[in-house]
């Protein structure tokens, strides 16, 4: 269970914080929300794309939306989805769980500006019922996050 592969990852970086398991999925930003028990924005997402045949991840907060053009100036080609067939093979979780902790070798993980109003998130942790709160500088390392960038938008509430 990819769930036990975040547990040891986390066990290993000697961080401590302690997984979230829900009943109910929380495979979805508002699923999630109503599990933690937090504002959508808070949940920290990651998208998985694959640039020029390899995947990277984009973890963004959960009411960001990717802005395409955006993506392609920082990383040089559209953003392309992977399916869930490539999302499990490629980066090691299945959709629903996908996070950016215990990854496969390969991929480039990445955090969008749009966590940064936040002091701490709540990600995945490779299951589609899961999560753990972190702090930003914990995501970051945890993460081996190869930077910051910009590459979403967030809508305003109306």
């Amino acid at each position: 269970m990819s769930v036990d592969r975040v547990r040891a990852y986390f066990e290993q970086a000697g961080f401590d914080g302690e997984i979230l398991l829900f009943d109910a999925s929380s495979a979805t930003v508002p699923l999630a929300a109503i599990a933690v028990g937090c504002e959508e924005a808070r949940i920290a997402k990651t998208l998985s794309f694959l640039v020029k045949d390899a995947p990277v991840l984009i973890v963004a907060a959960g009411d960001a939306r990717v802005d395409n053009r955006k993506f392609k100036d920082q990383f040089g080609a559209k953003a392309k989805m992977l399916t869930t067939e490539q999302a499990e093979t490629l980066v090691g979780h299945a959709v629903g769980g996908v996070c950016p902790f215990a990854v496969n070798p390969g991929v480039s993980v990445y955090l969008d500006e749009s966590l940064r109003r936040f002091e701490s998130v709540y990600p995945a942790c490779g299951s589609a019922n899961s999560a753990v709160k972190v702090t930003l500088d914990e995501l970051e390392r945890l993460s081996h996050s190869l930077g910051w960038v910009a590459v979403c938008g967030v809508r305003e509430p109306v």
